[in-house]
């Protein structure tokens, strides 16, 4: 009776001990406090705002993102580590004091540019260097803006252009005002016949070389 005695208490001096254990390790853990962290991130080099900039934390889910004007506002615990980052620039890092005497925390972060080198890419237009040269032999080089202004400027042409080009207004206005001023200016007389006139002939017979006379169809 003595022995089973003896092991009953044992066995509850030992279920006490395992179930005070927990309770002894969670209050050996001290307990972190929550730090509302605020801030600014801006670029090194002219003091600019950074807008949509990562803020993480590191080892966790929890982030946000920097604004238009470069502010976040992140809810932190003590000793957490925030993490920037933004294309075009290092990841900076940040660890949050665990010194601190109110539950608000702010800071400014600079963010310093990262120069990306990529290697040299040569691109070919054709797999070998034999169908490259037969390419270019065969090629149909198009002509360049020198040599079609220069067809476009020929003088036959610019002829048939120049006859198949209506009248403009100005045109029209010039051509009746000389009608007008040759009558003006033979008014009460009568005009003179110009069929012994040798420039009218001289006209007659360029026009008659050009062709004027032809009918077109």
């Amino acid at each position: 009776m003595r022995s089973g005695a003896l092991i009953t208490i044992f066995a509850l001096i030992a279920a006490l001990a395992w179930l005070s254990l927990p309770n002894r390790t969670n209050a050996q853990i001290p307990q972190r406090r929550v730090i509302q962290f605020s801030g600014l991130v801006l670029t090194g080099d002219s003091l600019k705002p950074l807008p949509f900039a990562s803020v993480w934390v590191k080892g966790s889910r929890r982030g946000t993102t920097t604004d238009y004007y470069g502010f976040f506002s992140i809810p932190v615990y003590e000793n957490d580590t925030l993490r920037f980052s933004s294309v075009g620039y290092r990841d900076a890092y940040y660890a949050v004091p665990d010194t601190l005497t109110r539950p608000r925390y702010s800071a400014v972060q600079m963010m310093t540019k990262d120069t990306i080198y990529l290697a040299e890419t040569v691109v070919y237009p054709w797999p070998t260097r034999e169908q490259f040269r037969l390419a270019f032999i065969h090629a149909d080089v198009p002509s360049d803006d020198y040599d079609r202004a220069m067809r476009n400027l020929a003088r036959a042409e610019m002829r048939e252009r120049f006859e198949q080009m209506p009248m403009d207004g100005a045109m029209n206005y010039r051509h009746y005002v000389n009608q007008h001023s040759e009558r003006l200016y033979y008014a009460g007389q009568a005009p003179p016949i110009r069929l012994f006139d040798p420039f009218a002939w001289a006209e007659f017979i360029q026009a008659w070389r050009d062709g004027r006379f032809r009918r077109s169809d």
